[in-house]
């Protein structure tokens, strides 16, 4: 959001925040580095930090840590469990690492080990302070994360007691050191805690319990921890206990630096650049401290200097730097658009002539604002993003937790998935509001590769309560999240929940109308007092909406809730139609912005392997009902695939297994694609008042464990079809076909900067031969930057007709584009019937040789006697990805390549390596 008039408002408004809500403030502190520093000293790392978060800040000798880090001894309520864990970690993690359970993901475990969360847990800890520690002015523990509700005693005094997952404790404790010290955190069972929170409130807050068919447990609103991990209709009951972040032990004498972030903003009145530091202060002294502080940023020739004068106690200071107008400033960029560029800075405070306090990281510079506006011929508003003043259409997905238990999720696995996001051509995630807010790995890895983030705060498909004691504790989680991530620019927007408004708005919960003003109340008390008050006076620099789906300003206007949140004139929109033919490109809406919409399929059958036992392997099996959260949910995937594809047939009933799982991601990978193309297809087109469509995000990106769902990338990282379908159809410039009564038109569309000129080439073909039955190259076109748009139409029966006489039913369409002579970007296709009633379709019996192109490298050679749809190629277990997968096969000879994720071999790869085609399954 550009910086305007209305910045002086937010400012002074940011300052008055900052002294009427300090003692939530006081809690805003940022979650520490939890893999890196259980591996180093986190001093000797902070270079390295590409951003700078609360507590991540240079340490000197005015400030000591202790890590409490580490091996915690752990037992259950009556002591007949008694084991050590790891810290940070969780209760079932551990568990399973000293082999006390099997893994949770296997087979029913998940019901099996329902009494975990029942029953209550007690982390303990003996260490020794040294006089340098304890004997300083003060002294405060710092929790980064409990999970979830806690006592915690120090010395046997109970020195706090935490309810809230999302929050950062700073709790006192410099009465309390002792040189030898034992502390221990009690855990209670959050499904217990939750549930007499609901018996004892006065009015029933729904959903009481989710559907019997996940399998889950009770009162999940009640308790501000990951909801999903209750149950959601993708993913297990697993209500993790834990000290999930990290713990230590800080002492300072006068004055700690608690808290720093930065943002940048632009002054439209001066066409200046700003940069704005926000340290977060705990002055022990009693009287004011005098200081100075210098910033320099060298590649800017930034070197600016002032005194600072900070009263006593939680203060929060403001430093406001103007940037030459000379100045040539980098901007970050989407992916996609250009460089993710980033400035080093460095800050350094000097307290008293003695207490030093100094950052380096990275600092970032780029606007985003919300365009909702009138559009021409259209009733409602426009409802897109431009970041950096260029309109920009958001592609990507929704991202859920990576795993139920957070301790599992590393580096290396957040780098594997969120690579994978750019490099099938999103340029967007979601991080929907049933999860958590992630580490600080994930938004440094999204920074760095340029993946914009709508950031929803975590309260999902439920109603909440608003008792004092919830919306203090969300008002300090809210302002600690904040506090920690404003700095990352990848961050656009904050939305204050998932569903929510529409929960209300279509009453999903049956509420009688004599309490429904009751709940209305509620939502406004919590997403628009409570929240968005906060977001406001806390961060100006990015755009709020209360809730999605939403009607933005309509919204706003109809008093928070509107009559229908799924308006497709205003805002975004969540739909999913399992019933439809997904063929059927006008059964879509023509939103302005499609935030969530999807298929399921299931894994691949080595996922499923990994957690199931021969006897599970049928699709009507105990195990795959079981695995199934959503109602249903198997027979649709079989019942939509059954409208286009012939159902697996084999005497064999693994294979048959085998061959269902593959249907359906066959089924998933070839809806979304038509679903999204249909709404990148609308980029530019207003239809019946509809249209202007400037963002697609399904759902879902990855998935928290080995199951069913709408996922395109499976637990483990393995793409799933869709997403080798979605490197396609979210490439920067892509074609997409439809038919309207018998009359073929073939879309272009650009994510360009600039106008393109191209051709389409066209080639039918029939099932039976590899030769095209005709070809087509049109003249040149341009395709003009930013938009779609018709590039060709033909009757389809005159196109048949010169293609040797084709039907329907024996030929199939493959276009693509040529720009100076070469092909420019993927190939499509369009069929012109289902290929379940394709005439001539015929085994390929297609061969493969493979051998290793460079470390990492090889290259699949395909050689097939005819042409074949959906080409799975599959190497079980190893990690990596193909080039290209799950594509229609038209020439003898295709080069596939595989890059491999970790150290493998031809011969392994020939060993695994299973193809499969449409026409193998029956």
């Amino acid at each position: 959001m550009q910086l305007t008039a209305d910045f002086s408002k937010w400012r002074s408004a940011t300052l008055l925040a900052d002294k009427s809500h300090s003692a939530a403030l006081a809690k805003a502190m940022a979650i520490g580095l939890d893999s890196v520093l259980r591996c180093a000293k986190w001093w000797m790392v902070l270079g390295l930090l590409q951003v700078t978060y609360g507590s991540l800040r240079d340490r000197t000798a005015n400030v000591q840590v202790y890590s409490l880090n580490g091996k915690w001894a752990l037992r259950n309520s009556n002591s007949s469990i008694k084991l050590y864990g790891d810290v940070p970690g969780c209760v079932h993690t551990a568990l399973f690492s000293w082999g006390l359970i099997k893994d949770p993901n296997l087979r029913f475990n998940d019901i099996a080990y329902k009494w975990i969360a029942h029953d209550e847990w007690i982390y303990s800890k003996e260490f020794t302070l040294s006089p340098n520690i304890r004997l300083w002015q003060k002294v405060v523990l710092v929790c980064e994360g409990i999970d979830t509700i806690s006592t915690i005693t120090l010395n046997n005094i109970p020195v706090m007691k935490t309810q809230n997952m999302f929050n950062r404790y700073t709790i006192d404790i410099t009465k309390y050191a002792l040189e030898k010290n034992y502390i221990e955190i009690k855990l209670e069972s959050p499904v217990e805690w939750a549930k007499e929170k609901s018996t004892n409130h006065s009015y029933i807050i729904p959903p009481n319990c989710p559907p019997d068919v996940q399998k889950g447990e009770c009162h999940v609103n009640y308790i501000r921890k990951a909801q999903c991990s209750f149950s959601w209709d993708w993913g297990p009951s697993f209500p993790t206990q834990g000290i999930w972040r990290d713990i230590r032990i800080e002492a300072y004498n006068l004055v700690n630096m608690d808290y720093i972030s930065f943002m940048t903003v632009f002054d439209n009145t001066t066409s200046q650049w700003m940069i704005i530091i926000e340290p977060v202060f705990d002055v022990v002294a009693e009287k004011p401290l005098e200081g100075h502080v210098t910033v320099k940023v060298p590649d800017l020739f930034l070197d600016h200097a002032s005194y600072i004068t900070i009263g006593p106690g939680k203060q929060t200071y403001e430093i406001m730097i103007q940037i030459s107008e000379n100045a040539s400033i980098n901007l970050w960029w989407p992916s996609g658009y250009g460089m993710q560029s980033g400035y080093d800075i460095s800050v350094h405070f000097n307290m008293e002539n003695d207490h030093v306090f100094q950052t380096t990281t990275k600092i970032y510079f780029r606007t985003v604002e919300l365009i909702e506006e009138p559009i021409e011929g259209s009733p409602g508003l426009s409802f897109y993003m431009k970041i950096n003043g260029v309109p920009i259409f958001l592609k990507g997905s929704n991202w859920i937790p990576a795993d139920s238990f957070q301790d599992r999720v590393n580096s290396e696995e957040l780098r594997v998935l969120l690579r994978s996001v750019v490099d099938a051509n999103m340029n967007t995630l979601r991080v929907w509001g049933g999860g958590i807010y992630e580490s600080d790995d994930f938004y440094s890895l999204c920074n760095e590769l340029g993946i914009m983030v709508w950031h929803d705060f975590m309260f999902a498909c439920s109603l909440y309560p608003t008792d004092d004691w919830f919306l203090d504790t969300v008002r300090a989680e809210v302002a600690h999240q904040i506090r920690r991530l404003k700095s990352h620019p990848c961050i656009i927007v904050w939305s204050g929940n998932n569903e929510n408004e529409a929960a209300i708005a279509t009453n999903w919960f049956s509420i009688p109308s004599s309490m429904r003003e009751v709940y209305v109340q509620d939502y406004i008390t919590l997403y628009i007092n409570a929240i968005r008050e906060l977001v406001i006076k806390m961060d100006g620099t990015r755009p709020f909406i209360s809730s999605s789906p939403t009607n933005g300003k309509e919204t706003i206007k109809e008093h928070w809730l509107s009559k229908d949140p799924y308006d497709n004139h205003y805002g975004d929109t969540h739909y999913y139609n399992y019933v439809t033919d997904c063929w059927d490109w006008k059964s879509y809406p023509r939103p302005r912005f499609a935030s969530e919409y999807g298929f399921q399929s299931w894994p691949s059958f080595s996922t499923v392997a990994q957690i199931s036992s021969p006897e599970d392997w049928s699709y009507t099996t105990n195990f795959t009902e079981h695995r199934q959260h959503h109602s249903g949910g198997n027979m649709q995937m079989i019942d939509q695939a059954a409208l286009h594809y012939n159902m697996p047939v084999c005497g064999d009933p693994i294979k048959t297994f085998r061959d269902t799982l593959y249907l359906t991601q066959v089924m998933q990978a070839q809806c979304v694609k038509l679903q999204t193309e249909f709404y990148r297809r609308s980029r530019s087109e207003i239809v019946n008042g509809l249209g202007f469509t400037m963002g697609a995000l399904y759902w879902q990106l990855n998935d928290i464990w080995q199951a069913p769902s709408w996922s395109s990338i499976e637990y483990g990282g393995k793409w799933k079809m869709l997403h080798y379908y979605a490197k396609a159809f979210f490439a920067p410039v892509a074609t997409s076909a439809f038919e309207d009564e018998d009359m073929l038109y073939i879309y272009g569309v650009s994510d360009l900067l600039k106008d393109c000129s191209f051709k389409l080439a066209l080639k039918v073909y029939n099932w039976d031969s590899l030769i095209p039955a005709c070809e087509t190259v049109t003249e040149d076109f341009v395709i003009k930057s930013g938009s779609s748009g018709q590039v060709y139409q033909e009757a389809v029966s005159g196109l048949l007709k010169r293609c040797n006489n084709s039907s329907r039913l024996n030929a199939v369409l493959i276009y693509y584009l040529l720009h100076e002579g070469d092909i420019y970007g993927t190939k499509n296709w369009h069929f012109f019937s289902s290929p379940k009633d394709a005439e001539g379709l015929r085994k390929s019996n297609i061969t493969v040789s493979i051998y290793q192109m460079n470390q990492g490298t090889y290259v699949f050679t395909l050689i097939s006697t005819y042409p074949a749809p959906f080409v799975w190629l599959d190497v079980g277990n190893v990690a990596g990805r193909f080039s290209d997968n799950g594509f229609l096969l038209t020439e003898y000879k295709t080069v596939i390549y595989f890059f491999a994720q970790k150290p493998t071999t031809v011969t392994e790869l020939e060993k695994t390596l299973h193809i499969t085609t449409l026409r193998d399954i029956y």
